[in-house]
């Protein structure tokens, strides 16, 4: 990753909370019918923890957000007993290809790891290759929300 880009936990009252939210909203707000972006706005602010779970971190270039990725208790419905999730890890298409994906993962296992928690989870559509370069390990293909996603599990250092 680029040294002119630095990660930084995102606060509910930093104004690119609302990026965030915009980002996520338009990526994945198709999977929540109904959803609105203001709900997503407030949603994303209640994940803005302080340490653990919840927490939202960014990827920063020039006080620019260019990434995020956040560290969940839930984050699919059909398999509430998995905690916790990496989510909604998304770069502007723009910054693609820079290992900011990849620094944001790390942060976020970082985060789990101090939180104790020795395994987490992810589901994804199509990215199975970029978390299986960082360690993830398929459990489980499955149809939700009426994508096809991939369950992913990586097993942490503690």
């Amino acid at each position: 990753m680029r040294s002119d880009i630095t990660l930084q936990r995102l606060r509910a009252e930093d104004p690119n909370a609302e990026v965030v939210a915009g980002w996520t909203f338009s990526a994945w707000g198709h999977l929540h019918p109904g959803l609105t972006l203001e709900q997503a706005i407030e949603r994303t602010k209640a994940k803005c923890g302080q340490a653990g779970v919840p927490s939202i971190f960014v990827a920063i270039q020039n006080e620019t957000p260019v990434g995020t990725a956040s560290l969940i208790a839930d984050d699919m419905s059909i398999r509430r007993e998995l905690t916790p999730w990496l989510a909604s890890v998304f770069v502007v298409p723009e910054w693609r290809g820079q290992g900011i994906a990849s620094a944001l993962v790390r942060r976020v296992e970082a985060e789990a790891t101090a939180g104790g928690f020795g395994r987490f989870y992810l589901y994804t559509p199509d990215q199975q290759a970029l978390y299986r370069r960082l360690g993830w390990q398929g459990e489980e293909n499955i149809e939700y929300r009426r994508e096809h996603v991939t369950v992913m599990a990586r097993q942490l250092d503690q």
